[in-house]
């Protein structure tokens, strides 16, 4: 499993012509589910990202989580951050979960965060052609790969 974690001033999904979610302050997170992940890379990811310290404290430091900065949450379902670039120019999407396990596998994901930060967490629309806007703020970007913890 694969995030991409922005820190952002605001963002925002919409499908069509239809906004579906948009939060404030907080973490944009992109979410991309291989087809060999687990509940344990769930559980690992919500945890890192919910104590992920990249808001600044009153001196300026980089050293509160989203919970403690007050920030809100936006997680949006990314298939492409699976891509394969070896052989070739046009990517390879193999590596990433069919609906049937990324669907369960991502909203696991969402309900976890919001269980370990209390937050509510916003999403986009799994599988939509979702126009994502966001201002990162920083910019502060983090990729975080579930199987390369160790």
């Amino acid at each position: 499993m694969k995030l991409v974690i922005q820190r952002v001033s605001h963002g925002s999904v919409t499908v069509g012509d239809e906004l579906i979610s948009s939060i404030g302050s907080g973490l944009l997170v992109l979410v991309g589910v291989a087809k060999d992940d687990t509940e344990s890379d769930v559980e690992w990811l919500a945890r890192k990202t919910a104590g992920l310290r990249i808001f600044d404290d009153s001196e300026g430091v980089m050293n509160l989580s989203v919970t403690e900065a007050d920030g809100e949450i936006l997680a949006v379902s990314q298939f492409t951050l699976l891509a394969s670039t070896r052989k070739g120019n046009r990517p390879s999407y193999v590596a990433a979960a069919g609906h049937e396990l990324a669907v369960p596998l991502y909203e696991l994901y969402c309900h976890r965060l919001q269980e370990l930060t209390g937050k509510e967490v916003r999403r986009g629309r799994f599988g939509a052609d979702m126009k994502v806007e966001l201002l990162n703020n920083g910019p502060v970007t983090i990729v975080i790969d579930s199987k390369a913890r160790e």
